[in-house]
């Protein structure tokens, strides 16, 4: 079994009030939506081609940094922690720029996408950084692993946007196998119970986008949001046809758009330049992705009252586990 725990992870983890990531999300998670998780007490992220150019990204990272705080070697924990997500993907031209500007700003975490988490690997250790692999597989898992990686995140079945087809639990069981890194798990969990039994379930973090998508604090259209607050799991799909990658998708998106929902059966080409984000851009400006925890999201809310009902339900789960974890000790 591969332990790649240090100190700077439990220092991560200890600095959250919930274990719980605003997941990246592509043309949502931007500067505002990172900054008010981060002060809420979760890890925000965002994915940098969501920055057309690197001059944008620079701002939005220097935005970031400014107003979390900096912090000091009298109290290295005095700042917010927060996440920027790079594609590792061969066909992203601008990585390289995107690394450069990592090694700059010294994001606490790099979540590592769509590819190989090796060539950030050497710039985020070096400053103390953090590396979890954005995983949909075991076979990628232990990829990861191998290439050194502090944590993994477990893309599973029921995440919106690219989405995975293993049980989250299950994934954590089976990774827990040969990691005991950072285990972080994302699939339909929306709520405070969800977090309680992911954590119950060997989990370390939990990855959370769609619930976040709805926030005042969200790039995402206002129609987007409206969308996700309207509709329910039975209003997905799940398809390759638009990004190569199995993504989950809202079916009404899609019908507004005139797509043949039998085509989208044929998967896209594979890209994930950020050098050509406007063009990728255009597959999901109007296309809109959500995972299955819709039917907990009934009405737009600021981040910090999102997370205060994510930590009462984590509380009140947690609770009940203790009684009858001791109600199950005492039969015995």
């Amino acid at each position: 079994m591969t332990d790649t725990s240090t100190g700077s992870a439990a220092q991560l983890l200890g600095r959250l009030r919930l274990p719980v990531v605003a997941a990246p999300m592509f043309l949502v998670s931007g500067p505002d939506l990172v900054v008010a998780a981060s002060r809420a007490g979760i890890l925000g992220a965002f994915p940098t081609p969501n920055c057309r150019t690197l001059d944008e990204l620079d701002t939005w990272m220097g935005t970031i940094t400014d107003q979390l705080g900096e912090a000091t070697p009298a109290e290295p924990d005095a700042r917010a922690p927060w996440a920027v997500n790079l594609v590792t993907h061969r066909s992203n031209s601008r990585l390289a720029d995107d690394l450069a500007l990592v090694a700059q700003y010294q994001p606490d975490v790099v979540i590592t996408a769509l590819g190989s988490p090796l060539p950030v690997m050497e710039v985020v250790k070096s400053y103390g950084g953090l590396v979890i692999a954005d995983v949909v597989n075991l076979a990628l898992a232990r990829k990861a692993v191998a290439a050194g990686v502090d944590g993994l995140a477990c893309v599973s079945a029921g995440a919106g946007g690219h989405t995975g087809h293993l049980s989250p639990f299950a994934f954590c069981s089976a990774v827990r196998d040969f990691f005991d890194g950072i285990v972080t798990i994302g699939g339909g969990i929306s709520d405070g119970a969800g977090v309680a039994g992911a954590i119950a379930a060997g989990a370390d973090l939990v990855y959370m986008g769609t619930r976040f998508l709805a926030t005042s604090e969200s790039m995402a259209q206002q129609e987007f949001k409206q969308m996700v607050v309207d509709h329910g799991p039975d209003d997905l799909i799940i398809s390759a046809g638009i990004t190569g990658t199995p993504a989950s998708w809202l079916r009404p998106s899609l019908v507004a758009n005139g797509l043949d929902l039998d085509a989208l059966a044929t998967p896209a080409p594979r890209s994930y330049d950020s050098g050509g984000t406007e063009d990728v851009a255009k597959r999901w400006k109007d296309l809109w992705a959500a995972g299955q925890g819709l039917q907990t999201i009934t009405s737009i809310q600021p981040v910090a009252q999102v997370v205060d009902e994510l930590e009462r339900g984590y509380l009140e789960a947690a609770t009940r586990l203790a009684a009858r974890a001791i109600a199950s000790a005492q039969v015995k």
